[in-house]
């Protein structure tokens, strides 16, 4: 399912986390934390942004093996 939210919302919307903009990644259907300190993907569920950072999954880093 592809991810579609209107311009203006993805514009005012923000990384509860750290307060950073978010992008989307259409391959995984999330929006992913910009900010290079943080960088939380949120999933987005039957269009709807699950912006808790409980549900977030936590970037991979550098030379980390992906979680299992």
């Amino acid at each position: 399912m592809a991810v579609e939210l209107a311009p203006e919302l993805l514009e005012i919307l923000a990384c509860p986390n750290c307060h950073g903009g978010l992008a989307v990644d259409h391959d995984r259907d999330e929006l992913v934390c910009t900010s290079p300190d943080c960088g939380l993907a949120y999933p987005v569920r039957d269009g709807i942004p699950v912006l808790l950072v409980d549900e977030a999954r936590s970037p991979q880093r550098p030379g980390e093996r992906p979680e299992e």
